[in-house]
């Protein structure tokens, strides 16, 4: 079985996923469009893919089978929305939608089409992710009553040149996003690991005072002046989750961008920058090594061509051992990889999803519980860190 793929968007981001999609067996035609239409140009002739459409709507009116949206981080939901009463299977990168009301209406869509919906969510196949998915598995740590995820990506280490070449002129509109509209690094890599889901969140926003334009209510398109926020959520089996989305730190995110901490009853694991460990009531275990991923390409591999230079690091990164490369299609091997080895499975999960009809790790359903909880979270800020009820849209069903 194969699918026919259209790339919405071919900025810094499209370019390595859309290369992966290339490669991959059961991918068979890959067009692509961009509001910048030489952007898309570019694109296509760098990678030898199938051609170049107009825009989105004729890309729907198209015979893909399926379209990869790598627009701006606002700008999913109402496409997502539209592909899939198009008829198409979506990926999406993230978040999956800014409000309740389109993360609702794409479950809704999903459960009557029938169709693929997969949020590329990178920290679900962090290797500390997987490490303590495994470890949940098996009871390890017992009973996980808190856990801390943490994106610590600062605006001078490569976001700046990201909303320049994506915004334009306009682009400090642009780069003063919400940090908490843009959660799931942090939580996909907790709620990817334990079993549950948020209910309730307090949150507090730290108003930036560098004075440059970004995060500045006068100049915000988002009226937004949070350049880091913290969050307490209350999880459903009464535990409690802590987020941090961090945009003004000083952390080198480029060796690690996003960090987890779980305590149990019975252990706990706790990461840093370049040290990950392993603990029980008597031991301390460092596990780094298990976790680590290496470079797999070259920083001038031309799937890199537009990526910032402060951005490339999270990009080049290789598989770790907790990894099951096993599964991956053998034209994977050496290809581009990256956000500590995500992306080969990205791409694979949901190639497979969309071709089997089978539901993705990342699905509707647990994409609301990693993106809405940021949602409510903003909102509790804005309120000066008032505790407010998340909705949940349930478990994902068994098939669709």
């Amino acid at each position: 079985m194969s699918i026919t793929l259209g790339i919405i968007g071919a900025g810094q981001f499209a370019g390595q996923f859309a290369k992966l999609f290339a490669l991959h067996p059961s991918v068979t035609k890959i067009t692509v469009t961009d509001v910048v239409p030489e952007r898309a140009v570019e694109l296509n002739e760098r990678l030898s893919l199938d051609g170049t459409v107009a825009d989105f709507d004729a890309m729907l009116a198209s015979d893909v089978d399926a379209v990869a949206i790598f627009t701006q981080r606002w700008t999913h939901g109402p496409l997502v929305l539209k592909a899939l009463r198009a008829g198409k299977h979506v990926y999406s990168a993230v978040p999956m939608a800014v409000s309740e009301e389109e993360i609702a209406a794409i479950i809704e869509a999903v459960r009557e089409t029938g169709l693929t919906y997969m949020m590329g969510e990178t920290s679900y196949y962090n290797p500390a992710t997987v490490y303590a998915r495994g470890k949940a598995a098996d009871g390890a740590f017992g009973r996980v009553f808190y856990a801390e995820g943490d994106y610590v990506h600062d605006m001078d280490l490569g976001f700046y040149e990201e909303y320049q070449y994506s915004g334009g002129e306009q682009w400090k509109s642009t780069a003063s996003y919400p940090p908490m509209l843009y959660p799931t690094h942090s939580v996909g890599g907790v709620l990817g690991a334990i079993d549950g889901h948020a209910v309730s969140v307090s949150c507090i926003g730290v108003k930036d005072q560098r004075d440059d334009g970004v995060f500045d209510k006068d100049v915000s398109q988002f009226n937004n002046d949070f350049s880091n926020a913290t969050a307490l959520f209350e999880l459903n089996d009464g535990g409690a989750m802590r987020i941090n989305e961090m945009r003004r730190v000083g952390y080198p995110s480029h060796i690690r961008e996003s960090r987890f901490r779980y305590f149990g009853t019975e252990a706990s694991m706790e990461q840093l920058a370049e040290v990950t460990v392993w603990q029980d009531k008597e031991l301390v275990t460092d596990i780094s090594a298990e976790l680590a991923t290496h470079a797999t390409m070259n920083d001038d591999d031309e799937s890199l061509a537009h990526v910032a230079p402060a951005l490339r690091a999270a990009f080049m990164s290789g598989h770790a051992s907790v990894h099951d490369v096993a599964r991956l299609p053998e034209e994977f091997v050496g290809a581009p990889n990256g956000h500590e080895g995500s992306h080969h499975f990205l791409v694979d999960d949901f190639v497979s999803a969309a071709n089997h009809g089978t539901l993705p790790p990342v699905n509707a359903w647990v994409a609301a519980r990693f993106t809405l909880p940021g949602i409510v979270a903003h909102k509790s800020a804005l309120r000066g860190g008032e505790r407010l009820a998340i909705a949940d849209f349930g478990d994902a069903p068994a098939q669709i």
